[in-house]
């Protein structure tokens, strides 16, 4: 599961221009270590238009309180919460590295490299009281993920981001593949 990421505006110009856009909607989003239910920046297709804009990480859950903030690869269009947000709202997390935990309860920053870079997951949204909330898509880890947690985020390289946001077909191809190799780094090294 994906239960943190970072959000580092100052990493990249890539991040900063992304972090400038969300703003531009009025509300700012969390930078730095992001967790669920924060408001977050969030690129998705708007009018045919690939565009960024910022909403809550998780759909409402089941009791009060509570928040779903992931879907899993394998069976998302089998649940009647996520099958149609995903077909037509599907969005992209732009992030500076997630989290995992291991079994011993320690924290693990991943990304490409142990240098900070753009790294972006795969997710949906749909309207709760006409406000947008999203969900990060998990899939099976890879094998730099499988030594620390029994899941990971979809990863989606920045050339896949508009088809990912506008072709169904190319996104239900990209929920059977192996993400590719990253880089775990120990969070007390990392922060």
């Amino acid at each position: 599961m994906c239960g943190r990421y970072m959000f580092e505006p100052q990493a990249s110009p890539e991040m900063q221009k992304i972090y400038e856009l969300a703003c531009q909607g009025g509300t700012p989003p969390k930078t730095g270590e992001v967790f669920p239910t924060d408001l977050t920046a969030v690129v998705i297709n708007q009018q045919e238009k690939v565009s960024v804009t910022t909403m809550a990480w998780g759909f409402p859950g089941f009791k009060n309180g509570q928040s779903i903030i992931n879907a899993r690869a394998e069976t998302l269009e089998q649940k009647s919460m996520f099958a149609r947000p995903f077909q037509l709202q599907r969005a992209v997390y732009p992030t500076t590295g997630f989290f995992e935990w291991n079994k011993q309860k320690e924290k693990y920053w991943f990304n490409y490299s142990q240098q900070t870079q753009p790294l972006y997951l795969a997710g949906f949204y749909d309207y709760f009281e006409h406000r947008p909330q999203g969900i990060i898509i998990t899939t099976i880890p890879n094998e730099s993920v499988a030594t620390v947690h029994n899941r990971m985020p979809l990863l989606l390289r920045k050339n896949q981001i508009s088809s990912w946001l506008k072709n169904l077909n190319f996104a239900r191809q990209l929920l059977q593949q192996t993400a590719p190799a990253l880089t775990a780094v120990l969070s007390s090294s990392k922060n």
